[in-house]
């Protein structure tokens, strides 16, 4: 049986009883209530996405929870892989310091790394950029092309699997911050 969420005022209402409970099971994992108030915030926006779609079933606090759950994981693997690479840029730029040639093989990369850029397939490219220069997350690109949140991911990490594929792991580091 599936459960809609049409109406707007039994959204609002599952919004009051689930946010505190929410944010508490969040912030048990984070220790941050910013940070777990955010996660809660983009469990109900995928709430309101997935009532469209029809793609919610019942227990809905079962359903809840897991997407908290979810949600807090894939941050937690993001905050390690972005540690792992601050901590690699950070000795990358530490050995290149002793070069007199940095500034010059950081443009050469730079200018290499957007001639390929430009060359990844358009969607791709549109994604990649509003991501890595316009600095939108996910969720903003995903609602500005009027595509899924998960479509935006595949992109993203498409483009910087071809763009490591053709630079190495040095220009991986570069793409993090790019």
């Amino acid at each position: 049986m599936h459960e809609q969420w049409t109406d707007r005022q039994r959204y609002e209402q599952l919004f009051r009883d689930h946010y505190q409970p929410l944010c508490l099971f969040a912030y048990s994992y984070l220790k941050d209530m910013e940070a777990a108030k955010d996660v809660v915030q983009d469990v109900f926006t995928t709430l309101w996405i997935k009532s469209a779609e029809k793609n919610i079933r019942p227990p809905l606090a079962a359903f809840l929870y897991t997407l908290i759950r979810n949600k807090i994981l894939d941050r937690i693997k993001h905050s390690k892989v972005e540690a792992k690479y601050l901590a690699s840029l950070k000795q990358v730029m530490s050995l290149s310091e002793a070069l007199p040639d940095r500034m010059y093989i950081e443009k050469e990369l730079y200018d290499q790394i957007e001639k390929e850029i430009s060359q990844l397939p358009e969607k791709m490219r549109i994604i990649f950029e509003k991501s890595r220069k316009e600095y939108k997350s996910n969720q903003e690109i995903a609602e500005e092309l009027s595509i899924s949140n998960k479509t935006v991911r595949n992109q993203l990490s498409n483009a910087v699997r071809i763009l490591r594929n053709k630079f190495g792991d040095s220009a991986h580091i570069f793409l993090t911050f790019f």
